[in-house]
C-alpha cells in the first residue's frame, strides 16, 4: 500500500496580515496582534519585553502594528506570565521635595521603557513601625524590587530586612556603605571640596556653612570635605561659622540670622541645599545685604529654584533625575539577574555651577 505523502506545515507569510473592520473597535489581545503580524505569540512577547532575540524589522513591524490598532499589554496578566508585579518601590523619608520629584521622575522615564510603575511611599524611619510598615508594603503590593533613598538609604536595618526577603534592592548614597552592586553614589565630599577651592580663589576668607541634619550622611560628606578642602588652602571653617540646618527654607533663614550676627559677619555662606540657600537670601535682604556685594551665597543640587532666584545661585549641580534612572536600570538589571551593571558600584559626578550670587568679598 503506499505511503500517503506527508503534509508540510504552511509557511508563515512575513507580510502582515490586514486589519479587519473590527480590529480597530474592541480591545486587543496578544493573539490579535500575532495574528495580524503573523507571528507567534512567543514573538510579539518578546518585542514587548524588549528581548534582543527579535529581528528588527520584524520587531519595527509588531510594535506599528500596536500603535495602528491601540494595543496595551495587559499587566495582570504579564504579571502572572513572569511571577512578577513589574511594580518597584520608591521608598523616602526626606523634606527636599523637589530631590524627591526629580528622582521620581528619572526613575520613571526608565521603568516605563520596560513595562514597570513605580509605587512612591514615604515613611518616617524614626517610627517603632518602621520596619513592619516596609514589609507589609512589599508583602502587600508584591514589590518586585525597591529603591532606597537618603536619609532611609544609609541605614543598615532595611537593607538587611530587604535581603531576608530576597527583594531586589539599590540605595542611592553619599558613601560606599553595601555592597558595590546595591549603589548608585554620589560625590558629595569632593563636591563640596570643588566649592571651598571656588571661595578660596575669590578671596574668602571668613567662611560660614549651614550643614544638613546631622542623621544625614550627606550632611557630614560635605562639611568634611568643605572643611578639609579649606584646611588645605590655609583656611579655617571656624565652629562659630557652622550652623546646622534642615535641608529647608525655613531652617536656612533661622541659621543665615545666627551666622550673620557675627563680628565679624562672613563674606560667603555654603548652603546645605538649594533650599537652604533660599532662606539664606531672604535673611541677607531683610538685614539689608546684597549679594553678591555684601555676601557670596553657594547652594548644592541645581534644582529649578537654583536659577529662578534673583540673583541666581552658583550651586554645585547634582544629576538628580540621572540618579533615579540609574538606580531604576540598575534594580531592572538585578530582578533579570543581567550580568554587567549589577557588578559595580554606579558613580555620578556632580559639578559647580557659577552664577551671579558669587563674587569677591569687599573687606
Amino acid at each position: 500500500m503506499a505511503k500517503k505523502a506527508a503534509r508540510k506545515a504552511p509557511r508563515r507569510s512575513s507580510v502582515a496580515a490586514p486589519a479587519r473592520a473590527d480590529d480597530l473597535d474592541r480591545k486587543h489581545t496578544i493573539n490579535d496582534i500575532a495574528r495580524l503580524a503573523n507571528v507567534s505569540k512567543k514573538t510579539v512577547s518578546r518585542v514587548i519585553n524588549e528581548s534582543p532575540f527579535v529581528r528588527e524589522e520584524t520587531r519595527t513591524r509588531i510594535a506599528e502594528i500596536m500603535q495602528r490598532v491601540g494595543y496595551t499589554p495587559d499587566p495582570q496578566a504579564r504579571g502572572l506570565a513572569f511571577r512578577r508585579s513589574f511594580l518597584i518601590g520608591l521608598i523616602y523619608d526626606n523634606p527636599n521635595a523637589p530631590y524627591v520629584i526629580n528622582i521620581q521622575e528619572g526613575a520613571l522615564a526608565a521603568l516605563r521603557r520596560m513595562g514597570y510603575e513605580l509605587v512612591v511611599h514615604p515613611c518616617d524611619r524614626s517610627g517603632e513601625k518602621f520596619l513592619t510598615d516596609i514589609r507589609d508594603l512589599i508583602s502587600r503590593q508584591k514589590l518586585d524590587g525597591v529603591i532606597l533613598l537618603p536619609p532611609v538609604s544609609e541605614g543598615a536595618a532595611l537593607p538587611e530586612l530587604l535581603k531576608k526577603l530576597r527583594c531586589p534592592y539599590v540605595r542611592v548614597l553619599s558613601a560606599p556603605l553595601d555592597e558595590q552592586e546595591n549603589l548608585v553614589l554620589s560625590m558629595d565630599r569632593q563636591s563640596a571640596a570643588e566649592v571651598a577651592e571656588h571661595l578660596a580663589k575669590l578671596g574668602h576668607t571668613r567662611i560660614a556653612m549651614v550643614v544638613g541634619p546631622p542623621t544625614y550622611r550627606s550632611s557630614l560628606e560635605r562639611l568634611s570635605g568643605f572643611s578639609n578642602a579649606l584646611t588645605e588652602r590655609g583656611l579655617t571653617l571656624l565652629p562659630e561659622y557652622i550652623a546646622e540646618g534642615a535641608y529647608t527654607f525655613e531652617s536656612g533663614a533661622a541659621c543665615a540670622e545666627l551666622l550673620l550676627s557675627r563680628v565679624p559677619r562672613p563674606t560667603a555662606i555654603f548652603a546645605g541645599n538649594d533650599e537652604t540657600a533660599a532662606g539664606v537670601y531672604r535673611t541677607a535682604y531683610l538685614r539689608g545685604l546684597k549679594i553678591p556685594d555684601d555676601l557670596t551665597v553657594i547652594g548644592f543640587d541645581d534644582s529649578p529654584l537654583a536659577s529662578r532666584l534673583c540673583p541666581s545661585l552658583t550651586t554645585m549641580r547634582q544629576p538628580i533625575r540621572d540618579m533615579g534612572r540609574l538606580a531604576a536600570e540598575k534594580v531592572m538589571a538585578k530582578i533579570a539577574n543581567l550580568d554587567g551593571p549589577p557588578s559595580a558600584a554606579t558613580t555620578v559626578f556632580p559639578h559647580l555651577v557659577v552664577r551671579e550670587s558669587s563674587g569677591r568679598p569687599k573687606n
